[in-house]
């Protein structure tokens, strides 16, 4: 049986990760004889620059034709100064909105080999492993109406829409429910019900819900506390759900807790678990095309995808346990980079990942 795969290697680093995670599925596809085909589409900078346009109706018909989504990364200085609606993040919002992508799983785990890189104390995020699902499609970030008007005064304004339904609270809180029953059965809600109408619905909704998996203990802490929270005391954590604009601040403060962002993968998943998968990071500008790019977050998200989209769960093991064989060898990347360990370029890493999935 194949599967179709859409590559999407974006702007900035993109292209260097998606090279080198390629090298890793080549190995794996022929390893566990998956049969994955693969296409490519533009998306982002690299879009708009070829076609006009930051989300092109070809690379959409293709990722509705393809089983999963593999994606790199959007933006950079380059585009800065387009219109607003042709920036490539909005290409990306319309991308994953039109595919009703809403449910955002970004992972924060440390591993061992890593507790030094840190910038908390190793007893502190030793054995971290936190599941942030994040509500993907919807919140403010969606919301109407939206944009800058001026007012009587002549004075100018911004103004944005926060809002969300119960169907949109409910899916993305069975999918975090969910995600806690096959974890360690404990779900924090994070909201600012104290101020937001939008969030006491949340909040409300939460505690609906909760009676049917009985087997989850429910939390609720504040935003606010919960950003506190993470660099206090992480591991309190197993699984969190919440809005758009949280769960985009949240995940990346939760990605430094374990040493770099350039390690952390996610998935975007719709209702039918088929995703978009893609590292944390951004497309880092500043040093594309220096070699310096970590590709283990782009792949460890195709090791998600793996498992999540493509029932491939032995492969998905096979892949994270290759990751962590390189580490075991002191092989690392200049943003995890320690003293004592071997300093290596981006290709360098890739090739290493996929020497140890064929040892």
């Amino acid at each position: 049986m194949s599967r179709k795969v859409l590559v999407i290697s974006g702007d900035g680093i993109g292209p260097e990760i998606t090279t080198e995670t390629r090298k890793v599925l080549d190995v794996v596809n022929a390893r566990f004889d998956l049969g994955i085909e693969f296409d490519e589409a533009l998306l982002g900078g690299a879009a708009l620059d070829a076609t006009g346009i930051p989300m092109p109706d070809e690379t959409l018909s293709k990722a509705q034709d393809s089983d999963a989504i593999l994606f790199a990364a959007i933006g950079g200085p380059k585009w800065d100064d387009v219109g607003r609606d042709l920036r490539p993040e909005k290409g990306l919002l319309q991308f994953r909105s039109a595919l009703e992508l809403f449910g955002n799983l970004r992972p924060a785990i440390l591993y061992p080999q890593l507790a030094d890189a840190s910038s908390l104390k190793p007893e502190v995020v030793s054995g971290l492993d936190i599941l942030i699902v994040r509500e993907l499609t919807g919140g403010i970030y969606f919301g109407e109406p939206r944009g800058i008007r001026t007012l009587e005064n002549g004075e100018r304004e911004g103004y944005n829409t926060y809002k969300y339904n119960e169907t949109e609270i409910r899916r993305i809180g069975a999918m975090a429910f969910e995600a806690a029953q096959k974890r360690g059965g404990k779900l924090c809600s994070v909201d600012k019900s104290n101020v937001l109408e939008a969030t006491i619905l949340w909040r409300e909704i939460m505690e609906q819900m909760a009676p049917d998996y009985p087997d989850v203990e429910l939390s609720h802490m504040y935003v606010d506390n919960a950003a506190m929270q993470l660099v206090r005391a992480p591991k309190q954590f197993d699984v969190v759900v919440t809005g758009n604009m949280f769960g985009d601040i949240l995940s990346d403060a939760a990605a430094m807790l374990t040493g770099s962002i350039g390690m952390l993968p996610s998935a975007a998943l719709d209702k039918n678990g088929r995703g978009m998968y893609e590292p944390c990071h951004g497309s880092a500008p500043d040093i594309a095309g220096e070699g310096k790019a970590n590709p283990l977050a782009m792949i460890l998200s195709a090791a998600m995808m793996l498992r999540y989209s493509l029932d491939a769960v032995a492969a998905a093991d096979a892949v994270e346990k290759a990751v962590g064989d390189v580490l075991d060898q002191g092989l690392r990347t200049g943003d995890i980079y320690s003293e004592g360990t071997q300093l290596v370029n981006t290709s360098a890493m890739g090739d290493a990942v996929a020497a140890a999935l064929q040892a």
